[in-house]
């Protein structure tokens, strides 16, 4: 199939395993030798596989990357298995070829847990985190004042808008309490652990951080360290 130009081995490998080729109008199987002259076909349902890309939620637990691989920790990605996919996500049948190529579109540091985007679709990536990307990110934030007395009520108004990070102007930011030790953020950038240096530079320890939202994509009961595909009907 590769001198054919057909596929390459690898695809050639997994459409066969698929069922997804014929020779002679009989379903091939693995290792399978022919003379050459044989006529092999090609099941449209593989040209299809091989030009959908795909874009994954997955709810990355602590101690994972979202980028590269750093200091013995794993990327995120690595989560991406047939295994670890939500038993209730019916909305694609799983290919090995979804797990490939894989990038994320927005960053969640080793210690927060949540919503991580992965997908194989540039245009998604840039509208997550283009330059002139509009596109709200939700989190729950647990903290603990750094001592009595180091946050005052009116630092909320801070939060919410006035603090700089590496001397650039942070955006205007919704900030607002969900119960008495959790912050609720709302924001439409994502500087490096920025809301954990927002919050210290108010006098406040971030204890948990969970992101639950992506624009109007919500990560609601998907198990930690599970995944599930983006659906059709599905808009950031």
């Amino acid at each position: 199939m590769a001198e054919r130009q057909l596929a390459s081995r690898r695809e050639a490998d997994e459409w066969i395993e698929a069922g997804w080729v014929k020779v002679n109008g009989q379903v091939a199987v693995l290792g399978q030798r022919i003379q050459g002259h044989e006529r092999i076909e090609v099941d449209p349902a593989a040209r299809r596989q091989q030009q959908r890309r795909v874009t994954l939620l997955l709810h990355k637990p602590m101690g994972y990357v979202s980028g590269q691989a750093e200091d013995g920790y794993q990327n995120a990605s690595t989560l991406i298995t047939e295994s670890r996919r939500w038993a209730q996500d019916r909305s694609l049948p799983w290919h090995p070829a979804h797990g490939r190529g894989l990038a994320p579109a927005g960053r969640l540091d080793i210690d927060s847990t949540g919503l991580l985007v992965l997908t194989q679709d540039g245009r998604i990536a840039r509208l997550l985190i283009g330059e002139d990307s509009d596109v709200e990110k939700e989190y729950l934030v647990r903290v603990q004042p750094k001592a009595p007395g180091a946050f005052r009520s009116e630092d909320i108004a801070l939060l919410r808008h006035g603090l700089s990070l590496d001397g650039q102007a942070l955006k205007p930011a919704k900030v607002s309490w969900a119960n008495e030790d959790q912050l609720r953020f709302v924001l439409k950038e994502g500087r490096k652990r920025q809301i954990r240096r927002m919050c210290e530079m108010v006098g406040l320890n971030v204890v948990g951080l969970k992101r639950v939202r992506i624009g109007s994509v919500v990560l609601g009961p998907l198990p930690v360290g599970q995944w599930r595909y983006l659906r059709d009907t599905e808009r950031f």
